[in-house]
């Protein structure tokens, strides 16, 4: 397995979401992960934090959730506003006995742009989940990362093929997952 050489990943493409359906979602970015992974998180902070601003100017939704027991760990340059939902959780996929699905059905929303921390881990089975339950599914590649190069590649590739396939990074194809880019993203 050692010399398999993995396929290269499609390039990001642009999407245009409607804000009243789709909703921003920000995952572990976190003072105990940044402690870890402070180069790797540092460089999509910028990034996340733009992307919120502009989700929230455009009325949509920001979730926010994580595994870690103290909901204020979040970094303070994408830490919730007044108004985003918090989501306590146990597992990686964010939905895994959560109010999650209820949260975002409550509000209409059909399609999740998901970012944070970490690709091959909460990204990849959040997805996974989201697609699942009829979601489209956004990721900006640069408003994520992982601790390895290698982990990157194999959360797009798994991201990509999971049972809900786009393969090709076909842009919004429903209730599967786009590979996208920060400013590829437009509202309206």
């Amino acid at each position: 397995m050692i010399s398999v050489q993995m396929p290269a990943p499609p390039a990001p493409v642009s999407v245009s979401l409607r804000p009243a359906t789709t909703a921003l979602f920000v995952t572990d970015v976190i003072e105990h992960i940044h402690a870890r992974e402070p180069a790797r998180i540092d460089a999509m902070l910028p990034t996340i934090a733009d992307l919120a601003a502009r989700a929230r100017a455009a009325g949509m939704p920001v979730v926010y959730a994580t595994r870690a027991e103290n909901m204020a760990t979040w970094m303070p340059a994408v830490a919730p506003a007044a108004g985003d939902a918090l989501i306590a959780s146990k597992a990686q996929d964010r939905f895994f006995s959560t109010e999650l699905d209820a949260v975002l059905k409550a509000k209409g929303i059909t399609t999740i742009i998901l970012t944070g921390w970490k690709i091959s881990g909460s990204l990849l089975y959040t997805s996974v989940a989201a697609t699942l339950r009829g979601y489209t599914v956004v990721i900006p590649l640069d408003a994520t990362s992982g601790p390895s190069d290698y982990e990157i590649a194999i959360g797009i590739y798994a991201i990509l093929n999971q049972s809900a396939a786009n393969p090709t990074n076909e842009p919004l194809k429903p209730k599967t997952s786009t590979l996208s880019r920060s400013d590829l993203v437009k509202f309206g």
